[in-house]
């Protein structure tokens, strides 16, 4: 065991660029079994006793530093992956370019912003939700999902995937990041679709926010039962091993923890 003690200034005037550097997408292997693999990444806020919300949102958790991350983090990400109840409670928007991480995105061939993809069995998702018409939304979803909600969503301008018969696969939704070259994914839940992930044993990388406050109450884990891998609810365990830990002035803590056999950029 070891103290950890401030030796390095993280971020200065240059923060963005900085922690763009921190957090940079290792290196796609050029051939063997994970060559075509995308390498899924989560981010999320915990407070210290485990909460993952607070008055019903996540957001409640967050600071200026969480933000910075936030926004480094989408910035670099080939596709932002999002449970649609996730999506609309927290009400996202369109994802945007940012000039700030322009240059980053271009010297890797990205599109200046990343895609939105939306994670629904049900497609209860309001068709006027901004998102649903844009071009560089899809909506992931299953060929059982209601016929009446598949052609409202299709009548507003969605695109839909079906990724699955009776469920939303994740092995599935992979095949679909990879055929569309999202090789750099973004989870950011909520905790039913990381859920998924952890029990298809699917996450390579979790970013994790610990904000430096007690919540009580019943409020959720990041991770919770749900999707394809665990449909009986079952516990998984899967090891991790740290990759970055800093804090901030503030007190929050963000954390790298990377599968066993995945190659960090530090």
């Amino acid at each position: 065991m070891f103290h950890l003690q401030k030796a390095t200034q993280v971020t200065t005037n240059d923060e963005l660029d900085r922690l763009a550097e921190l957090y940079l997408y290792p290196p796609r292997p050029s051939s063997g079994p994970g060559a075509a693999a995308p390498f899924v990444r989560a981010n999320m806020v915990s407070s210290i006793d485990g909460a993952v919300t607070y008055d019903g949102k996540s957001g409640g958790l967050g600071g200026p530093g969480d933000k910075a991350v936030f926004r480094v983090l989408r910035g670099l990400a080939d596709i932002i992956l999002v449970g649609a109840g996730t999506a609309t409670t927290e009400g996202y928007g369109r994802p945007q370019p940012d000039e700030a991480l322009a240059a980053h995105r271009e010297s890797l061939g990205q599109a200046p912003a990343p895609a939105l993809a939306l994670v629904s069995r049900s497609l209860s998702i309001p068709p006027d939700f901004e998102p649903v018409s844009d071009p560089n939304t899809v909506i992931l979803t299953c060929t059982s999902a209601p016929a009446d909600r598949r052609r409202a969503l299709l009548d507003a301008g969605a695109t839909l995937l079906d990724c699955g018969d009776d469920t939303v696969s994740t092995p599935a939704i992979l095949e679909r990041c990879a055929d569309r070259g999202w090789s750099r994914v973004l989870c950011e839940g909520g905790p039913s679709l990381l859920g998924s992930l952890v029990a298809a044993d699917a996450l390579d990388e979790l970013c994790l926010t610990t904000s430096p406050h007690l919540v009580g109450g019943n409020a959720g884990r990041i991770v919770a039962a749900g999707g394809s891998g665990s449909a009986d609810g079952s516990a998984v365990l899967r090891a991790l091993r740290p990759a970055s830990i800093i804090t901030d002035d503030d007190g929050f803590v963000f954390t790298r923890w990377l599968r066993h056999g995945r190659s960090s950029t530090q």
